[in-house]
């Protein structure tokens, strides 16, 4: 299963730039760049730390590309 974001679709209807959500965050340009094309994972800190900046649900923002199915299904 692989974890996929919204943060970039998020970021954008918002008007704000890779460059100011990194100063706001205190990361990289480059971080927020590789999370956004699912190269990387953010920490759970971080995960948190976005969630609290866009004030929006957790599954608004991540989501787990295949659903979990669970065992004898």
């Amino acid at each position: 299963m692989k974890v996929i974001n919204h943060i970039k679709e998020i970021r954008m209807k918002r008007g704000i730039t890779q460059v100011k959500m990194a100063e706001d965050l205190q990361i990289t340009r480059q971080t927020i760049n590789a999370i956004e094309k699912n190269k990387y994972n953010p920490s759970l800190e971080l995960a948190l730390k976005l969630i609290a900046y866009f004030d929006v649900p957790i599954e608004e923002m991540f989501y787990l590309e295949e659903e979990f199915k669970p065992k004898g299904e």
